[in-house]
């Protein structure tokens, strides 16, 4: 876990960046909020709505992402009201807080706004439960709203946009589907019956904290697919608790909420959330749960029990997501990681297709987006394949099978990414040997997709020319992969 994070590279300082202005956005929402004359509520209120803004909203350009941004209040303070006059109503406000949930997680099917829009309505809803809030409440939550995102998007679109710079990451689209086959729609009744029994059970754990355990049981199906995706995030969740506890015990106790340590000792906690989450969950979770204690020591309620309780409901949570995704309407990793592989192997199709054009001198030809298009590809492989290859997994012949397809697939990455690098240079030409070797692989990425025979010629001399060099190691490894996809019942596409 520790050379997942410090070791983990960071191509540009991409995520140095993030996290760096992330501090930066949300400092200056709080700072806002707080000339503005809003209570200690209306600036936490603030600083949550500002790291949301930050933190959730992933759109492939700068314009969609501006776009999200500008319409997170239109759906979060409506959802706030909606809480704020339920409060009283604890049926009918538990009932509401279920459907945000399953339309929180329906709204993935549109993509990363989607996605976005429905993460901030849930935690508006989890913040009004956090604070207590009332009707009373409501303007000043409105005003800390509007302009904390104000802030975060002058930070993000204005003093600090590095992403204008940036080529726009390419984005897989989500799995089709209608109806139930749509995982979306399983994922929104899977979140939603875990929900309710998170809701149900964390209230009998405790009458005001119950929305802890919510909480738990909706962030671990964020960014996950299949079964196994979901009950590996749980554990990583739970462990990112208990290691975020004991440092509460340690650090956020000892502060009593003096103003001045907990803002400092909050800035790193926020710098520790976005550095860390694109590479390990358990350290995000470390950061969350002591940024967590931080606010509710400055919100004078911070005890050991506090801290404990926090952990009864986080399991409460964990539990309630792994049944949801045992019982109702569940995903295999099978199908997941079948589907992802599928698609991961026909970009590699399309590189080599798009390639070979530009070896045959086709101006229009470029690979480049095909290249970044099969890196997120893969990572949503690594990502569906990670409960085959965790270290508590039992079945090691599986293990063994799964962490041969990864290597054979960060194989043909590698190069595709040397034969596009190659094909690229102005002096590169093309003759018959490339366009046979083109066509080859071409052949056996349709074989192995459309379930065909792999007859792949990766045993000739080796080549000295660097792009058939390239080909024909991809040759080889597509000849290798045929293996592993292809017998079951122990290959990685195996039901988890």
């Amino acid at each position: 876990m520790l050379k997942r994070v410090f070791v983990a590279p960071d191509p540009g300082r991409t995520r140095l960046r993030f996290a760096a202005r992330a501090v930066l956005g949300i400092a200056l929402a709080v700072a806002v909020c707080g000339l503005a004359g809003h209570s200690l509520t209306g600036a936490v209120t603030g600083g949550l709505a500002a790291l949301l803004a930050l933190f959730t909203v992933t759109d492939a350009t700068v314009r969609g992402q501006a776009v999200t941004t500008a319409l997170l209040p239109a759906v979060g303070l409506p959802v706030f009201t909606a809480a704020a006059e339920l409060h009283d109503h604890p049926v009918a406000r538990d009932l509401t807080f279920l459907a945000v949930v399953g339309a929180g997680v329906y709204a993935r099917r549109w993509g990363p706004r989607g996605h976005s829009l429905g993460v901030f309505a849930f935690m508006t809803f989890f913040v009004a439960q956090f604070l207590h809030a009332t009707t009373d409440q409501l303007p000043e939550v409105y005003a800390a709203v509007l302009l904390s995102v104000l802030a975060a998007a002058v930070v993000r679109f204005g003093l600090w946009c590095y992403e204008r710079r940036l080529p726009p990451p390419a984005v897989p689209a989500p799995p089709g589907g209608t109806g139930l086959a749509r995982v979306t729609t399983r994922q929104a009744v899977q979140a939603t019956a875990g929900a309710g029994f998170a809701l149900l059970v964390g209230q009998l754990v405790s009458g005001q904290r119950w929305y802890w355990a919510v909480g738990a049981t909706w962030w671990i199906f964020v960014n996950t697919t299949s079964r196994g995706e979901t009950l590996v995030r749980g554990f990583r969740r739970l462990l990112g608790t208990v290691i975020g506890i004991a440092l509460g015990l340690l650090v956020a106790l000892p502060v009593h909420g003096d103003p001045t340590v907990t803002a400092v000792l909050a800035a790193s906690c926020v710098f520790g959330i976005f550095y860390t989450a694109a590479v390990s969950y358990t350290w995000m979770m470390l950061w969350v749960t002591l940024l967590a204690g931080l606010l509710y020591g400055l919100l004078g309620v911070l005890d050991p029990g506090l801290l404990a309780l926090r952990l009864a409901e986080t399991g409460v949570g964990a539990l309630g997501a792994a049944l949801a995704v045992i019982l109702v309407l569940p995903v295999t990793t099978h199908s997941v990681t079948d589907a992802w592989i599928q698609r991961a192997l026909r970009c590699v199709h399309a590189c080599t297709a798009e390639t070979a054009r530009r070896l045959e001198g086709a101006a229009d030809a470029d690979p480049a987006p095909r290249v970044a298009e099969l890196e997120q590809l893969l990572a949503r492989v690594r990502l569906s394949v990670a409960p085959l290859v965790h270290p508590l997994n039992p079945m090691l012949g599986r293990k063994r099978r799964a962490r041969h397809v990864l290597a054979l697939l960060d194989d043909c990455a590698r190069e595709i990414r040397g034969l596009v690098a190659v094909a690229a240079d102005p002096e590169a030409s093309h003759d018959a040997r490339l366009a046979a070797a083109c066509y080859r692989v071409q052949a056996a990425v349709e074989a192995l997709t459309d379930g065909g025979d792999v007859s792949v010629r990766a045993d000739g001399p080796a080549a000295t020319e660097p792009a058939l060099a390239h080909l024909h190691g991809l040759e080889r490894a597509l000849s290798e992969l045929a293996r592993p996809l292809r017998t079951p019942p122990g290959s990685p596409l195996a039901g988890a």
